[in-house]
């Protein structure tokens, strides 16, 4: 349901917009009556707004020619997608992004209420991105609560959904977010486990915040440390893969850092380790250079399962 603040702002944008409109169209394009209507252009007129108004059967309301709007009016969705857009152009590693980020910025600021320009800020300061792959879908409400209670260092209640579908509810401490490898993560201090911990956004069902506050490690660094994680996990199955490439090619096409390559008379060398075999496979025949499987058996096994499928979809 609409508050009634969004509908006098969403008359506000009709007529920016589209400069006049009869009454019955943008009462029906707000899913109002006429009265509610009047009452919402009576309320833009309270706060300075010039409206003209053209009474008849056909008349019709429009802005008072000559009158300048603010520029831009931000809901709380789209000031997240600035936050988030003007962090990853920060994040592309271009020098001369830092310096238009700030001055966009500023200028945003300049024109956002108190309570969207702290949304702003609490994004720009408690999430960090790593963008070699596109992002996975993440709850927006979730991102803004935890985004918020990092900064404020105040601890969150969630309500996690492991990958096999096992609920699970805790105490969380947020100390930071990353998009990493295409998904979003929570990184913090678990009290069900009283241990660091970091939580996919995606599975996250509900969260609440919670009265008690937390100190953050000085110099908590989310990023490095869901990388470390990463890299001490156990995996089931060493990789090693020769890849018939130089090592600049071979380390674009692996960007994930814990792979390891070493360059040799007939290839480079790559080394890693994985949990899904099939997945794997699917990820070597997407690769643009040629290449021989040298361990384990159950990844050439993989390629052969894959090789069979294509055949059998590309069959008449």
């Amino acid at each position: 349901m609409y508050h009634p603040t969004t509908r006098v702002l969403a008359v506000l944008e009709l007529l920016q917009t589209h400069g006049r409109l009869s009454g019955a169209d943008m009462a029906a394009r707000l899913a109002v009556d006429a009265r509610t209507l009047r009452r919402y252009i009576v309320t833009l007129e309270d706060i300075g707004i010039p409206i003209v108004t053209e009474r008849g059967r056909h008349g019709g309301y429009a802005l008072m020619p000559g009158f300048k709007l603010p520029p831009m009016m931000f809901s709380d969705e789209e000031a997240l997608a600035l936050a988030v857009g003007l962090l990853a152009a920060r994040s592309l590693g271009f020098s001369t992004a830092a310096p238009a980020v700030e001055s966009a910025r500023a200028k945003l600021e300049r024109i956002m209420p108190d309570r969207l320009k702290q949304r702003v800020r609490d994004v720009d300061q408690t999430v960090r991105l790593d963008l070699l792959r596109p992002a996975a879908g993440a709850d927006r409400e979730a991102l803004v609560a935890l985004s918020s209670a990092a900064l404020a260092q105040q601890r969150i209640y969630l309500h996690y959904r492991a990958p096999d579908g096992r609920d699970s509810e805790r105490a969380f401490d947020p100390y930071g977010l990353v998009l990493w490898d295409g998904c979003w993560y929570a990184l913090g201090m678990c009290h069900l486990r009283g241990d660091m911990r970091s939580f996919r956004l995606d599975r996250i069902v509900r969260t609440a915040p919670r009265a008690e506050q937390f100190v953050r490690p000085p110099g908590f660094d989310a990023l490095d440390y869901l990388r470390r994680s990463f890299k001490s996990m156990p995996r089931a199955h060493l990789v090693e893969v020769l890849l018939r490439t130089d090592l600049e090619t071979a380390s674009a096409l692996f960007f994930h850092d814990t792979v390891l390559f070493e360059q040799t008379a007939d290839g480079v060398l790559m080394r890693t380790a994985t949990d899904h075999i099939d997945w794997f496979a699917g990820h070597l025949a997407r690769i643009s250079c040629e290449f021989k499987v040298l361990a384990p058996p159950a990844l050439r096994d993989g390629m052969a399962r894959l090789a069979q499928r294509l055949l059998r979809a590309s069959a008449p």
